[in-house]
């Protein structure tokens, strides 16, 4: 373990914003984690500490007066099986994009959907990550996650993690308390597709699939994913920035008298979820440049780095955009990126 001091975190964040992190530390196993904490508890304890995967859901907007922990393990294992189930563990330092196509190869079903989203695994149970029907609590088994404070291996079940739309309790009562080891799949040997969004089936028959497997699916996924978002290696992005709000039914009718064409999607405990890029793009910012940063002109969930903005830049163009948004419906837009 290799403890530095004043490094740029540019390439290690999707936006690619140079700031630089006061210590930086990288561990690639248990034992790492564990030498790291005992350092960090005698040494740094006093510093605020950042657990960094694949920097693909944060916002630099100044240097970071603290430590951050690179977390690089890696592995995949079989741990259990059964005639309808595998259950796959994966590492924290596992890129996700080539989880999921490892999964796809050797047949297992239920996260082809999530194709093609940046990060690592480790970040996937936090944000409770999603797409096209499908969040990674429907295929999450268990964890193994480290207390930062003790230091003990931990396991949570699914039902502890309190996984709600892009929220988990990783994110809310146990923030910064717990460093995410590996993570238990639970996936499916006989598949059960999803690909009720128009999208997804609009995507199919141009590839001229009439039976889809997992492996169209994955590939109709990434399709659609690159023709709407940027690649995080040609331009800084970190994916979706705003979540999809939800509203009361009540309210929901008011809107929908006022903006007959909103976009919005009944949810089963009656409320509705409202399309943030809708919402944006009525407000005039899709494909708007601001400097240096902006909206992305394919899909206005996404802004964008165009080289050289600042992380308060873009902070202040998300800002900006939730202003304009709550003025024109009354409706508060949360982020989905952290912003530090």
């Amino acid at each position: 373990m290799e403890i530095r001091k004043n490094i740029s975190l540019k390439q290690y964040n999707t936006f690619g914003i140079d700031v630089n992190a006061n210590v930086f530390v990288e561990v690639a196993s248990l034992y790492d984690i564990k030498e790291f904490l005992t350092v960090y508890r005698t040494k740094f304890s006093s510093l605020p500490l950042l657990l960094l995967g694949g920097g693909s859901n944060m916002l630099f907007t100044k240097n970071f007066e603290g430590v951050v922990l690179k977390i690089n393990t890696k592995g995949i294992d079989i741990i259990d099986e059964n005639s309808e189930n595998i259950f796959v563990k994966a590492y924290s330092g596992e890129v996700w994009e080539t989880f999921v196509e490892y999964c796809i190869d050797k047949g297992w079903s239920g996260i082809e959907n999530l194709s093609l989203i940046p990060g690592n695994v480790g970040s996937c149970p936090v944000q409770n990550i999603g797409a096209y029907g499908v969040e990674v609590k429907d295929v999450i088994f268990e964890l193994e996650a480290i207390n930062i404070h003790t230091g003990n291996v931990e396991i949570f079940q699914n039902k502890a993690c309190n996984f709600d739309y892009r929220d988990s309790i990783f994110k809310k009562e146990l923030k910064n308390q717990y460093i995410i080891y590996s993570v238990v799949f639970q996936l499916n040997k006989k598949p059960i597709f999803k690909t009720q969004y128009g999208a997804i089936e609009d995507e199919l028959k141009a590839m001229s699939v009439t039976t889809p497997d997992i492996k169209s699916i994955g590939k109709a996924v990434s399709a659609i994913r690159r023709k709407k978002l940027p690649d995080t290696k040609e331009m800084g992005n970190a994916g979706s920035f705003f979540k999809n709000p939800n509203v009361s039914p009540v309210f929901f009718k008011e809107l929908k008298l006022k903006f007959p064409k909103i976009i919005a999607y009944k949810l089963p405990d009656g409320r509705y979820k409202l399309a943030a890029g809708y919402l944006i793009e009525a407000c005039d910012w899709k494909g708007k440049r601001v400097g240096e940063c902006g909206v992305h002109e394919k899909q206005s969930l996404v802004l964008v780095n165009y080289g050289k903005a600042s992380g308060k830049a873009i902070a202040d163009l998300a800002s900006n955009i939730q202003n304009s948004v709550f003025q024109k419906f009354h409706v508060n837009l949360e982020t989905e990126v952290n912003i530090f």
